[in-house]
């Protein structure tokens, strides 16, 4: 039985920080890290049997704006549409029920996103960022 829950509680940090720290995009973050983006985020843990199998987190003033961060479900329970229902909680979530800007960036899941109606900015001209090595 699949379950998706923001119960920081049920998180499984060591998973979450064991997939994360071989990932191409947090590469090397400490378990120390993981946990402090877990303490300021809204988390969703998605559970097989109680078995943590994939995570995601937002970044969020719960009024706004949210930035999605960190999903990933777990190579062995890929292809069987867990991603899709994480995703699913995640924009349907009630806390972000009033965010109406939403971003997040990927190298390799474009497909996904563009199912829950991400697109590429709309007007890149207006957004910055600012990337610390």
């Amino acid at each position: 039985m699949i379950t998706i829950s923001t119960d920081k509680s049920k998180l499984q940090v060591e998973v979450i920080h064991q997939f994360l720290t071989n990932s191409y995009w947090a590469k090397g973050r400490t378990l120390t890290q993981v946990q402090t983006t877990i303490d300021n985020c809204l988390c969703f843990g998605l559970y097989k049997d109680d078995v943590q199998i994939g995570f995601g987190r937002i970044a969020t003033d719960y009024a706004v704006f949210a930035y999605l961060m960190d999903l990933f479900v777990l190579p062995k329970y890929r292809g069987k549409g867990y991603s899709k229902q994480l995703m699913k909680a995640i924009v349907n979530a009630t806390e972000l029920k009033d965010c109406r800007t939403w971003m997040l960036k990927t190298s390799d899941a474009h497909g996904l996103y563009k199912q829950f109606g991400f697109t590429e900015l709309h007007n890149p001209a207006i957004v910055m960022e600012k990337l610390v090595k």
